[in-house]
């Protein structure tokens, strides 16, 4: 069963994966990252003012992403980079992910990429608070990646709130379940555990 979930920056994606990992641990998901499929910055496009976009459905190596999810599907191992942001590609480690009863996906282009949202079995949308999930990204971008506020502030203007209302939010009705990523988190993550318990059971068993 692939689960995919989907989510502007900031929104929980990662928690809400690990979450689930964790929960059906006896059964080993497969972790799937579309961001394990940036296309190199050399390869990126670049805004009107010269800053790279990485919010944009062209980052990514959409073939081989396809490729990989669907030989996963079919039970085959496959390598990918691990990605880590900001770092050289000759620092991305080489990792092997193998098939199992469950596999979950999770990345910005979850429905825009028609070839993934076909593969899924149940989808998930995380719903924020925009000043949420930019409060997250102010944090995290600071601490752990090293950009100024106002490098962080240009990219959401121009950047990732474009690529949410075009990319995203377009595509919200059509998840199986919309994730209210509040102070009610705890609430959501057992009504949807409760929804998937059903469409889980034969994998269990």
């Amino acid at each position: 069963m692939i689960i995919g979930i989907c989510g502007g920056s900031g929104s929980g994606k990662t928690t809400l994966l690990k979450r689930l990992a964790a929960f059906y641990g006896e059964l080993h998901p497969t972790v799937f990252s579309m961001d394990n499929y940036y296309l190199p910055i050399e390869q990126q496009l670049l805004d009107e003012n010269g800053q790279v976009n990485f919010d944009l459905p062209t980052a990514l190596d959409r073939d081989r992403l396809v490729k990989d999810l669907r030989d996963l599907k079919e039970g085959k191992s496959i390598e990918v980079k691990e990605y880590h942001f900001n770092a050289p590609p000759n620092k991305n480690v080489l990792i092997t992910l193998d098939p199992s009863p469950i596999i979950i996906v999770e990345g910005l282009f979850l429905f825009e990429y028609a070839e993934v949202y076909e593969l899924l079995d149940f989808s998930i949308f995380m719903d924020v608070d925009p000043e949420i999930q930019l409060d997250r990204r102010l944090y995290r971008d600071q601490e752990t990646r090293g950009y100024s506020r106002a490098a962080i502030m240009y990219q959401w203007k121009y950047h990732v709130m474009p690529c949410y209302q075009k990319y995203l939010f377009p595509y919200m009705h059509l998840a199986d379940f919309i994730f209210e990523n509040d102070q009610q988190a705890d609430l959501e993550f057992e009504r949807l555990i409760q929804m998937l318990a059903p469409k889980l059971l034969c994998l269990k068993e």
